[in-house]
């Protein structure tokens, strides 16, 4: 642990747009040389918490500071320009009359010919796109083009890297290789970045911070891992995987429900529900009686639905391991006991 603030600082920030609030009282604290992943559905207000943090979208309560310096907040706002903040678009927008190279040195007006020339050139070296360099964005592929985008935002040494869903353009066979590049050079010279994403799995996988956002509010934050295996809501819980939810009750210190009992949390009402995910599931051990209404192979994965004795809606079960069962076979349908999430059975929302 560190005694030092944090690097950047949203403090209690709103924005609203008539009777819509984009963002309601958000706070977010990430240390230098994190990367922080924004995710959650469209219209969450994501998006516009950037735009914010970069100066290009006003608020109307709260503040925001990098580096110790207040950039906007009751009675203070710093222009974007003086923010020395890297913003990288979804759609790399880059100047269709420039080549890589003058796209790259955009951001440096204000460096000298010589500063600017010897900056261009080291981040076209750090990044190997000297190939790239004199070609003009139409001659480029979206992989291309989202390099030099990245080279362009780095250059200014901006104190926080902004993201916007910066690799939803590419195809998935080009996105991880990509993502994997872009983060590994990121880290490698310890800027702090904010990526923006609707993707789950990419949020697990980029974020040294995961922010999950709805209707303009933070419902977690912290380490991916942490909100994957012990989420505090169930909008969490559903958020980075399927969900199949099993009505239960509490009593005795135990939780009970057609798969036998579990070890209850401390707190709690008595009708809960347990969330359980596809792969939290066996088969042929302690359980309930089922029966398999339909098999699908998804490339690794075998996914079976199942009905469930007691149950009215349908299980689904996921597993990289080969199940030798047929449609309409009778099975014992156990769950993992560690696994287990339990929730108010009230509304999730």
């Amino acid at each position: 642990m560190t005694d030092q603030p944090a690097h950047l600082i949203v403090e209690s920030v709103s924005r609203r747009f008539g009777n819509v609030t984009a963002l309601d009282a958000v706070s977010m604290h990430i240390d230098r040389g994190q990367i922080a992943c924004l995710v959650g559905h469209s219209g969450c207000g994501k998006s516009t918490l950037l735009r914010a943090i970069a100066g290009v979208e006003p608020i109307d309560g709260g503040s925001i500071s990098i580096g110790g310096r207040t950039f906007c907040g009751p009675d203070t706002f710093v222009e974007p320009e003086h923010r020395n903040v890297g913003l990288m678009f979804q759609d790399y927008a880059l100047f269709p009359h420039l080549t890589a190279r003058q796209n790259i040195g955009f951001g440096l007006a204000r460096s000298s010919r010589a500063e600017r020339s010897a900056r261009v050139e080291d981040i076209i070296a750090r990044l190997g796109i000297e190939k790239l360099a004199d070609r003009f964005p139409h001659m480029l592929s979206g992989g291309e083009q989202q390099r030099i985008a990245l080279a362009r935002a780095l250059a200014p040494q901006p104190d926080v890297l902004l993201m916007d869903e910066p690799f939803s353009n590419l195809d998935r066979s080009l996105r991880e290789t990509i993502r994997a590049e872009t983060l590994s050079i990121v880290r490698a010279l310890g800027i702090t970045a904010i990526v923006v994403t609707h993707d789950p799995e990419e949020a697990l996988a980029v974020g040294d911070v995961v922010v999950l956002m709805d209707r303009g509010r933070v419902v977690e934050a912290g380490p991916g891992e942490t909100i994957y295996r012990a989420p505090h809501t169930p909008y969490a819980a559903s958020f980075f995987s399927r969900i199949n939810r099993i009505p239960a009750r509490r009593a005795g210190g135990r939780i009970h429900s057609v798969f036998g009992s579990f070890a209850a949390p401390d707190k709690g009402s008595e009708d809960v529900k347990i969330f359980v995910r596809p792969q939290s599931f066996k088969l042929n051990g302690a359980g309930a009686s089922a029966q398999v209404v339909r098999r699908a192979l998804l490339g690794e994965i075998e996914e079976l639905v199942l009905k469930v004795d007691g149950l009215d809606d349908f299980v689904v079960m996921r597993t990289s391991v080969r199940q030798s069962v047929n449609v309409g076979d009778a099975v014992l349908l156990g769950i993992e006991p560690d696994e287990v999430m339990v929730f108010p059975a009230e509304p999730e929302n």
